[in-house]
């Protein structure tokens, strides 16, 4: 199975341990029979958080560790493209052949990359976040992750 891990969930796996446990015991993202994959945009993401908080040589090896076991799928290319713009549109329920049911929503422009990603690589997208709730099903599957602790 492709899990499309988003940036909160490698953050999960820097500083929260009982969660990552929770996630590797249950969904074991990193085994054999998965593909673990990250969007460039989360790279990014990442790397400024990282900065932004002065992580030391310790959190950035890890960090880099991690980094080196995970598929890194770019956002240049057609299909990404055209499911990013598909998207932004059905979260504004402006996309005329597949209605909205929910309220209209303005997604983050690096959200919707990481959505665009989840969609075209057929990964289930695993996250904390509420941001692609309305995305669960219509566009791929969404693994909602509850945190043990707050990190």
């Amino acid at each position: 199975m492709n899990y499309l891990l988003d940036t909160n969930i490698l953050l999960i796996y820097i500083r929260d341990e009982a969660t990552r446990d929770f996630i590797e015991k249950t969904y074991d993202p990193f085994g054999v029979n998965n593909n673990p994959i990250i969007s460039i945009v989360t790279v990014g993401e990442i790397r400024s958080l990282a900065k932004r908080n002065h992580w030391g040589k310790k959190k950035m090896a890890l960090l880099n560790e991690i980094l080196g076991e995970i598929i890194i799928a770019d956002i240049n290319s057609e299909d990404v493209i055209e499911k990013y713009a598909e998207i932004d549109a059905f979260s504004q329920g402006r996309l005329n052949e597949r209605p909205l049911s929910k309220s209209a929503r303005n997604m983050g422009k690096n959200d919707l990359w990481i959505a665009a990603i989840a969609e075209v690589t057929k990964s289930t997208l695993m996250t904390t976040d509420n941001d692609f709730d309305h995305l669960d099903i219509e566009y791929f599957k969404l693994t909602k992750i509850v945190r043990k602790k707050n990190i």
